[in-house]
């Protein structure tokens, strides 16, 4: 039987792969304000087995409650990754063929100009469709359906298939209803029965009740301006600070399609705190609200590419295609005219997961994963057998945040 997080005691490090554990308490030594840690995890597989499990820190700073081993945290758009691999486990099966149209598996899909618009595109965000127009509430939006309607309604905002932006939350309701209407289960159903159980996980999309405790308090690092991202980007990407500058206001300005994506038609406003309550854990958002821990992070991707404890997610010949990148081939919506800006340094997107490149904290060029907003990060190396995991409850927002890269790098080291 598979031990849960809960039966899990102490720290793991083996032998070699001390330079991870020198990387994660290196990172406590950081001011939260900026890019330390309040409390966090890391762990890593490698050939189906772990190699690396930690956690420090405070789960709750203001109530002094520690992280534990059954601590688990939100991680934003890293629930992506697993919304993905739900996805091509029914690919696999041939249950789903990723070139048919949307419309064969989900008919009311059809309307509005999307009758063509095949299921590759809802997984690497070239349908057209990362806004809604709402209005939508809250309460709607965690109902699903509401959702589902609009999204039915809603035109593309350009030729499906000719440009590419990020999907920020209707990524999660365009595959989750695919997964729906193909499994009669909803994505979170469907990832926890296929998944997380096999796996003996702790990861949920839609978390129930009784996990509420073990849930981790989100902390923020300090603001920074609009100045200090084009920075940190133009460090990261290599492109220089003109093209860096126009990118960033094109896409981040207020009314901008990325912001707009974020809002879902309305229903989710900051302002509101609605990422802290739990209707927003309890309710399913297949892009952004999977709470989970590093160590099933890790293990979920490690599967993806090996045996673990006899369980493997998907063969190699599914993994090869569902890594192959296809945002190299559109230019991104909402840029400037004549702005080019290379996949590979910006959005390098396959059927689902982003690969490795250089704003990408991963281990080797075969890379596939999806981060999360505020720092989270699950990733697999197919080439070296890894799964990685690193979750925080310091969300720091800055594009250069050095934590995730840091201990990737140190992943690399001990692999030689």
């Amino acid at each position: 039987m598979t031990a849960t997080q809960d039966q899990r005691r102490g720290d793991l490090v083996e032998d070699g792969w001390g330079r991870v554990a020198d990387v994660f308490r290196a990172n406590f030594e950081g001011d939260p304000g900026e890019v330390g840690e309040v409390g966090a995890a890391c762990a890593v597989y490698v050939g189906g087995r772990p190699v690396v499990d930690l956690w420090a820190g405070l789960a709750d700073r203001e109530a002094n409650r520690p992280w534990g081993g059954s601590t688990v945290v939100q991680v934003a758009s890293t629930t992506k990754g697993a919304t993905a691999i739900c996805a091509h486990l029914l690919v696999q099966r041939g249950e789903l063929d990723l070139d048919a149209p949307v419309a064969r598996y989900w008919p009311e899909f059809a309307a509005a100009g999307k009758e063509r618009i095949p299921v590759r595109w809802l997984l690497s965000h070239q349908a057209g469709l990362p806004v809604l127009d709402g209005p939508l509430t809250f309460e709607q939006a965690c109902a699903w359906d509401p959702v589902i309607r609009a999204l039915e309604k809603q035109p593309p905002l350009w030729e499906p298939g000719t440009e590419h932006v990020y999907h920020a939350v209707t990524y999660g309701f365009l595959v989750g209803e695919v997964v729906r209407r193909i499994s009669g289960r909803s994505l979170g159903t469907f990832f926890a029965d296929e998944v997380a159980r096999p796996l003996g996980l702790s990861a949920w999309i839609g978390l129930p009740e009784e996990h509420e405790d073990r849930v981790a308090a989100l902390h923020y690092a300090a603001p920074f301006s609009v100045e200090e991202l084009i920075t940190g980007l133009v460090g990261l990407t290599g492109l220089d600070a003109d093209t860096v500058t126009a990118w960033v206001r094109a896409l981040y300005s207020p009314g901008s399609v990325q912001m707009r994506a974020a809002e879902l038609g309305g229903a989710l406003d900051n302002s509101s705190d609605y990422f802290t309550s739990r209707a927003w854990r309890a309710a399913e958002f297949p892009a952004a609200n999977m709470v989970a821990d590093a160590h099933s992070l890790a293990r979920m991707y490690a599967a993806t590419v090996s045996e673990v404890d006899g369980v493997r997610l998907l063969n190699p010949a599914t993994v090869e295609t569902m890594t192959a990148v296809h945002t190299d081939r559109t230019p991104m919506h909402g840029l400037p005219p004549g702005l080019n800006i290379p996949a590979d340094r910006s959005f390098y997107m396959s059927l689902g997961f982003m690969r490795a490149a250089p704003p990408m904290p991963m281990t080797g060029p075969s890379s596939f994963g999806h981060p999360g907003s505020g720092g989270s990060i699950g990733f697999a190396d197919p080439d070296s057998g890894v799964g990685f995991g690193y979750v925080t409850n310091n969300w720091n927002f800055r594009p250069d945040d050095p934590r995730a890269a840091d201990l990737a790098r140190a992943v690399r080291d001990c692999l030689g």
